[in-house]
Formats: C-alpha cells, sequence, structure tokens
C-alpha cells in the first residue's frame, strides 16, 4: 500500500484511513504558492468521509481555495460496514457543500459520465473557483482482503452490480457506437493479460529489501549514525 512516484505525480497511498486527504491539501496549497496550474486529485472511499481529516481539509481547501479536486469513491461499505450504519448524512455530496465546495454525484459505473464530471471540476479549479467535491457512486466487486468473508452483504446484490460493471457498460457503448468489435475487444484483452503477466512474473522475480535498508529515507544519516 506504500507506493509513491514522484516522476508520474503520483504522490503515495497508505494504510491509514483518509490520510491522503491532507497530503492533498499540503500539495495544493503548494501549487498555489508557486503560482502553478496545477490541479491536485484526491481519491479517497466513502469511509474516509466519516475521520476528522476529511473535515479538516474540506475546510481548508475552501478557506483558503485551494485548487484540489476531491473524488470520493463511494462503493456503500467501506471496509465492511454499510454506509447508512456509519454515517446519519448519506448524501455525501451535502458535507462537502457544507464548506461552501461545489459538489455534485456521478455515475462511477460510467466512465464517460466520470470524464464528463472531471474534466468540468478541473476546469472551474483551474479558473480559479477553489476545490470541487465528485461522489462517485460505485461498487467493489471483491472482498476487501483475502481474509474478509463478506458477510455484510448479499452476493445477488453483487452478481446485479457487476452487470453495472464500468468494463461491460462502456464495451456496450463502443460497440453501440461502432468502434468496438470482437477482434479488436480480444486484442486488447490479451494485451492486458500479458501486461498483467509480465508485471506478476517481474515482482516473483524480484529480490526482498535488505535490511539495512529498514531505516532509509525515513531518518537522516546524522540520527540514524548516533
Amino acid at each position: 500500500m506504500h507506493i509513491f512516484d514522484a516522476p508520474t505525480r503520483f504522490y503515495g497511498g497508505n494504510a491509514i484511513v483518509g490520510s491522503g486527504l491532507p497530503l492533498a491539501v499540503g500539495l495544493a496549497l503548494a501549487s498555489k504558492l508557486s503560482r502553478q496550474s496545477d490541479v491536485t486529485a484526491c481519491f479517497f472511499g466513502e469511509g474516509a468521509v466519516a475521520e476528522g481529516e476529511f473535515h479538516e481539509s474540506l475546510n481548508l481547501a475552501a478557506l483558503w481555495r485551494l485548487p484540489v479536486l476531491f473524488l470520493c469513491e463511494n462503493n456503500l461499505y467501506a471496509m465492511g460496514t454499510a454506509l447508512a450504519r456509519s454515517e446519519s448524512q448519506i448524501d455525501l455530496t451535502r458535507k462537502a457543500a457544507s464548506y461552501d465546495i461545489p459538489a455534485a454525484k456521478v455515475d462511477g459505473m460510467d466512465v464517460l459520465a466520470v470524464e464528463t464530471a472531471a474534466y468540468a471540476a478541473a476546469e472551474a479549479i483551474r479558473a480559479g473557483r477553489g476545490p470541487q467535491f465528485l461522489e462517485l457512486a460505485t461498487y467493489r466487486f471483491r472482498a476487501h482482503s483475502m481474509f474478509d468473508a463478506e458477510l455484510y452483504r448479499d452476493k445477488a446484490e453483487v452478481e446485479q452490480w457487476k452487470k453495472r460493471g464500468p468494463i461491460v457498460t462502456f464495451v456496450a457503448a463502443l460497440r453501440e457506437a461502432g468502434l468496438l468489435d470482437d477482434a479488436e475487444l480480444a486484442r486488447l484483452e490479451t494485451a492486458v493479460e500479458r501486461e498483467l503477466a509480465a508485471a506478476v512474473a517481474f515482482a516473483e522475480a524480484g529480490t526482498l529489501e535488505e535490511v539495512a535498508d529498514l531505516t532509509r529515507d525515513v531518518y537522516t544519516r546524522e540520527a540514524a549514525a548516533r
């Protein structure tokens, strides 16, 4: 979960729920102070909305009119608790609106709808209208982890949502528009399978980190030497 890649402008993920929110606010503040036209995109699940970081981050972003796009992927269950069991207000756009942040709810299973909404929000941010918030209504098909028995939701519900999966609906839209046929779809699927297999092979062929590197980039050399 601790992934980071500065060259591709991906500024990390970690296991603490909601931790990306204050980091995004910091990055957006840096962009504003340096007068850059960057937009910081911050992705998080609906479970993070119950965390204090959510409210602190949205408040500061609105107060300082920071160029940050908050994207809440609402898949209804967080780790294993239904949204209605953890939040008194399940319309998450109203939480963002309470901080005077323009907010919209989008069908997160519709690729084109998400693209349109994200583009419009990013353009509003670049125009100087401050932070924006999108609630993406989506669903998690698989268990939260390999130890998750999924006792909190009905299997039939999962199957119903799979029929609206973003790949399924986007493929259907492309077919209807005459932009995709069986041969091209098969070629794309084969290419993706090969890419995934190569990534797995690369990972399995790798070596474990040296124990001596455990504190590298955690402490300064001076502190480590002491």
